[in-house]
């Protein structure tokens, strides 16, 4: 997967620009989460997405924004900036502010905007997977040609629950396409410890799905193989089921602090120069696209849009007491403990 693909993309110069935009957004908007985790700002538990940005600008810079639907799971934030979520309420949302999508109340795991046609941000391993399924039918049954994108980890593949799904979405021809995002770990697992067959592109084949494993380290080939892949569920109006291999250079979550219990350091230098950033940075410029000092500018740009989110959000109020059964289940009666 090391070589780049050297190819020409269908797409104007201001977009592939717009892309490396939003890819540096993500990561410093990813590294200043993980400086209101530290810093006691954001609590519960944080996911970030770094290293993996290539699978959600990729994908999600190829279907309908505000059409198709999108549901993910716990490791979410990108998913909801590009499909255009103001990013200061989901800043605030991972603070448990009231100005945040959830209004504080669902933290990093549980961004949600139905308006952007992105259905969450799920806490329990795969139990999303259903939900997906759910909005696939919904469409096939309104007779429209929305397309659903469910992501999950390598992790949720085993889950019991996906299979149910899939065999559903097979037997009736749902236009859903499940991305596994295979970051190679289950927290600090790796995946030939928790998978009987490690080959996970090949798990829908019992159900008669279209399977694919995809290098999803670069940019370039994941605008490629988005696209070709949704155009085809779109009018064929079937599942697909892709393995999208990836890395993702922190821990499983916020309080993984040491790595090293669970991967070596030969095998982060061994993916270090995979990184999807650089690598679509390096194909801007080899292609003429950009110049150096244009995406260097980029660079500054994004760092101080976040810099400014992290301090817009940060004046948010937390929800008022009396907000505390609100917009939940409350059908229990917390004082006598259920």
């Amino acid at each position: 997967m090391a070589k780049q693909a050297q190819v020409k993309l269908p797409y104007s110069a201001q977009e592939l620009e717009q892309f490396y935009r939003e890819m540096v957004f993500i990561r410093r908007f990813e590294e200043k989460c993980n400086i209101a985790y530290r810093t006691g700002k954001a609590g519960g538990y944080l996911h970030v997405y770094i290293g993996m940005e290539a699978l959600a600008v990729g994908w999600l810079n190829n279907i309908r924004k505000g059409y198709d639907y999108v549901i993910t799971a716990y490791r979410d934030h990108a998913h909801a900036l590009l499909l255009g979520s103001d990013p200061v309420a989901c800043m605030a949302e991972i603070m448990g502010r009231s100005g945040g999508l959830s209004r504080g109340k669902g933290g990093s795991m549980h961004l949600y905007d139905i308006e952007k046609g992105f259905f969450g941000g799920w806490g329990i391993v795969g139990g999303h997977i259903p939900l997906g399924g759910g909005l696939a039918l919904a469409a096939k049954y309104r007779k429209e040609d929305r397309v659903t994108l469910c992501y999950l980890g390598d992790g949720a593949a085993n889950a019991g629950v996906v299979f149910e799904t899939m065999n559903m979405c097979g037997l009736w021809d749902l236009p859903i396409i499940f991305i596994v995002e295979n970051n190679q770990y289950a927290m600090g697992t790796a995946l030939e410890r928790h998978a009987a067959d490690p080959d996970l592109s090949k798990r829908g084949i019992p159900f008669d799905m279209k399977c694919e494993r995809l290098d999803s380290m670069d940019l370039v080939q994941c605008l490629q193989d988005s696209k070709r892949i949704i155009d085809y569920v779109r009018t064929e109006q079937k599942p697909v089921w892709v393995e999208a291999i990836t890395y993702r250079y922190m821990g499983h979550g916020a309080a993984d602090n040491d790595r090293t219990l669970y991967r070596t350091k030969a095998e982060e230098d061994k993916w270090d120069p995979l990184d999807p950033l650089p690598r679509f940075r390096k194909y801007l410029i080899d292609n003429k696209i950009a110049t150096d000092e244009k995406l260097e500018a980029i660079d500054v740009e994004e760092e101080e849009r976040a810099d400014w989110v992290y301090e817009e959000a940060d004046k948010s109020p937390f929800p008022d007491i009396d907000q505390v059964y609100t917009d939940v289940y409350d059908d229990m009666s917390p004082e006598v403990g259920h």
